[in-house]
């Protein structure tokens, strides 16, 4: 994916906000160490990344309940375990979804719960570029 440039990183970034398990940062700092742009990079990456997200709150907000727990398999004892949190702390958790292995499921799951969309999609973009942000950083810093 790194021979094709922006392109294949947003595809991939946006991939990996799915479901789909593999590392979009790999191709960020694959781009950055052959010297594309760093802040193309950085904003290719979150847009993608974003999108992805959102395309899995979009998956829980239509999605029969049902089904995406059998999909996900997740029991329902944590579904609504998890809807008394997202009433707790409501759209901050938006913020996380950027955490490998559970961010794809936050993402769901607050579409799941129906958390205002705007706020969420906002605190799930800042999320995904403070990420990016330090995850480029470190790759210039350790390319030196």
């Amino acid at each position: 994916m790194v021979s094709l440039g922006y392109t294949g990183l947003f595809i991939m970034c946006f991939l990996a906000a799915t479901i789909l398990p593999f590392s979009s940062e790999a191709v960020l700092s694959g781009l950055i160490l052959l010297d594309y742009n760093a802040t193309i990079c950085i904003i290719v990456a979150t847009i993608g990344n974003w999108l992805g997200s959102m395309s899995s709150y979009a998956l829980g907000y239509w999605g029969d309940i049902k089904r995406i727990e059998n999909w996900l398999r997740i029991k329902p004892e944590r579904t609504e375990k998890f809807n008394a949190y997202a009433k707790k702390y409501g759209i901050w958790l938006g913020f996380f979804s950027w955490v490998p292995g559970i961010g794809d499921v936050i993402s769901v799951c607050l579409g799941l719960v129906r958390t205002p969309i705007m706020p969420t999609s906002i605190l799930i973009f800042l999320g995904k570029l403070l990420r990016y942000l330090v995850w480029a950083w470190l790759t210039i810093y350790a390319k030196g």
